[in-house]
């Protein structure tokens, strides 16, 4: 597995081809939490490439098959852990996530992912996020905020 940080709005193949890896991702936690209100598929590459964050992402050869995106502050927030269905059960978001951590040295990490998403919630809290709660965004869809400290 490769690491990288690329700036996705500096090149259009590279940002259409995370889009298409986060539409695949973010499908599988639309199907968990029973809504495709999910921020990150209602984005398109005019969004994905406005955020101005920090970004990794995970290779297999040329193949990108992985990637997070977070914003350091006092504070850092994961917005995006992705990874394609077709590369689940490898490790990859784990792997995201200790780089995501290392990358945030002496800050605390938050992070919201659905409720009902057992995957998400498993990642996280193997990487020592606790819940904070859980919070009804719009009718029916619930996101839990989770918290690790630095």
């Amino acid at each position: 597995m490769i690491l990288s940080a690329p700036d996705p709005a500096a090149d259009p193949y590279f940002a259409a081809a995370l889009l298409d890896l986060q539409h695949a991702a973010f499908a599988i936690e639309a199907e968990l939490v029973g809504s495709r209100r999910l921020p990150p598929l209602l984005e398109d590459v005019v969004d994905l490439t406005a955020f101005r964050g920090c970004w990794v992402m995970a290779w297999d050869g040329t193949t990108l098959v992985g990637a997070a995106a977070w914003q350091l502050g006092d504070v850092a927030e994961i917005v995006k852990v992705m990874v394609h269905p077709e590369h689940h059960r490898r490790g990859i978001a784990g792997l995201l996530m200790t780089e995501v951590i290392a990358r945030s040295p002496g800050r605390d990490l938050v992070v919201a992912t659905g409720r009902d998403n057992p995957p998400g919630i498993a990642l996280y809290s193997k990487h020592g996020f606790v819940a904070e709660g859980d919070e009804e965004v719009e009718p029916g869809l619930w996101i839990r905020r989770m918290r690790r400290s630095a």
